[in-house]
């Protein structure tokens, strides 16, 4: 069985539009589905009640973060399998089974993430490696891996470098669509997932984490859901959320290679380039108010 975890944040259409997609298309494998509602103000959380009396609820009375409301759900899962699945995702086909089959017939991976495409049918980049000085000048002098074949190019950067058409083993993938052996999360400390971060980046953590125990990570290329992931227009509101993410990579990186010379140096390249593509960003809206990825 597998156990579906999903939080909700002020933000009940787009979670009941999600749980109802959950259950009109798992098909292929037995399930639950765990709501945690992280101290919601919008409506009263038993509302979800009314509409789905089947799941299980669970109220949070802080909002502690996404880590810690996964945690919650994980306490209260009775599957052999879990799925942490993003509210704002919508399921179209059974993409659970299908993971679920992937992964429960290897024994060496630990967690199966899936394709993602935004309401239009554009590829989001959800199979990742991890940041390294290498990646990062790749990333910087990006002409040079444009003279590599594609297959070549694809797996060694992944991301906006993969077309996510095929299956893959990376070094992370995505959290908004994220299954794991329950025996993985009991080999992990505390037997939970680490809730260090209040949101943005837990999944490249966890994964790292994970591929430590000895676990592979791999993307399915073989069912798709839709994940909205509104971003922001507000460059404010990139910039913050560009701070967040630094400060996380930064103490991944912290914790994969120690605080000594080559940590430093990644820093240095990292935060520069990150925050040169934002004045460009920010050039370009002003001049033509335009905002580009």
């Amino acid at each position: 069985m597998v156990s579906v975890i999903i939080i909700n944040y002020n933000t009940f259409s787009l979670t009941s539009a999600c749980i109802r997609s959950v259950y009109a298309h798992t098909k292929s494998v037995s399930f639950e589905v765990i709501l945690v509602d992280n101290a919601s103000v919008e409506c009263d959380a038993d509302d979800f009640l009314r509409e789905f009396p089947q799941l299980k609820l669970i109220k949070s009375l802080t909002n502690a973060g996404f880590a810690a409301g996964n945690n919650l759900g994980i306490a209260a899962a009775s599957g052999h399998y879990y799925l942490l699945l993003n509210s704002d995702t919508l399921l179209t086909e059974d993409s659970i089974g299908k993971a679920y089959h992937f992964l429960s017939e290897r024994a060496d991976v630990g967690v199966v993430g899936c394709r993602q495409v935004y309401p239009d049918g554009k590829i989001q980049f959800v199979a990742r490696k991890f940041r390294t000085i290498r990646w990062e000048l790749l990333d910087l002098f990006r002409f040079v891996t444009y003279l590599m074949p594609y297959q070549r190019r694809s797996r060694l950067l992944l991301g906006k470098y993969f077309k996510n058409d095929t299956t893959c083993e990376a070094d992370w993938v995505n959290g908004a669509f994220f299954m794991m052996p329950a025996a993985v999360m009991r080999a992990l400390p505390g037997q939970q997932l680490d809730d260090r971060f209040f949101m943005y980046g837990e999944d490249v953590l966890w994964c790292e984490q994970i591929r430590q125990l000895g676990y592979r990570i791999f993307f399915f290329a073989d069912t798709t859901i839709i994940h909205i992931a509104g971003a922001s227009t507000a460059l404010k509101r990139q910039l913050q959320l560009r701070n967040v993410m630094i400060r996380h990579e930064c103490a991944i990186m912290a914790m994969r290679k120690g605080k000594g010379l080559y940590y430093f140096l990644f820093c240095l390249l990292y935060v520069s380039k990150e925050y040169l593509r934002y004045m460009i960003k920010w050039g370009v809206y002003q001049f033509s108010g335009k905002l580009i990825k």
